[in-house]
């Protein structure tokens, strides 16, 4: 396994006390938004409910071993054992047969939430070759953000030595805002770096 930066231990440290962007919320981002809304109530405050990550790993039709690939290396990135994720439809034409595992995810909640989207921002991030920035409009209309990875080594639990096939994989981050525009500020505030609205050109990687 190869070694973790100093960042990647930084935001992995131990599970004694609160996950540090948990901490973040609630002492910085729930008093600003508070007073940005100009809401009182606490739980009406946007806040990340859950974190969904999936990987397609179509070429597991005819060679499984990069299913088990993919699902050894979200267990590492997410600290969860994932969930294979099975065709829902035949396709004769791409030897697909229905209810064949083609992928796996993971939903993330409470601390383990928090965790991977402390490594997400503070580590897997920045390691994207010319990230210049996440897109500011990948919302779904109900304040829900989803984004692109081209491949699973950004991640530095990822040994390199071992994982030789890149694997895509997609991250949506399930909010209570009421409006995409509360998400959005949401999520700046939380440490996401969106574009500006008017450097928008596109997705992480």
């Amino acid at each position: 396994m190869a070694k973790k930066t100093k960042a990647a231990a930084a935001v992995t440290a131990g599970p004694a006390g609160s996950p540090r962007m948990l901490d973040h919320y609630i002492n910085t981002v729930r008093p600003a938004l508070a007073t940005e809304f100009k809401r009182t109530n606490p739980h009406a405050i946007p806040k990340l409910e859950k974190i969904v990550v999936n990987m397609g790993v179509g070429v597991a039709v005819t060679e499984k071993k990069y299913l088990e690939e993919a699902l050894s290396a979200m267990a590492q990135v997410t600290g969860q054992k994932p969930i294979a994720t099975l065709s829902k439809v035949a396709v004769s034409g791409f030897k697909l047969r229905e209810n064949l595992p083609i992928g796996c995810k993971v939903t993330l909640r409470g601390r383990r939430m928090y965790e991977f989207l402390d490594r997400l921002v503070s580590v897997a991030l920045p390691r994207v070759r010319d990230f210049r920035g996440l897109s500011s409009t990948a919302f779904d209309g109900h304040g829900n953000y989803s984004l692109g990875l081209s491949e699973q080594m950004v991640f530095p639990e990822i040994n390199p030595d071992k994982y030789t096939r890149p694997q895509g994989m997609n991250i949506t981050l399930v909010t209570s805002a009421r409006s995409d525009d509360e998400a959005r500020a949401f999520l700046r505030a939380m440490g996401v770096p969106l574009k500006k609205d008017d450097e928008d050109g596109g997705a992480a990687a």
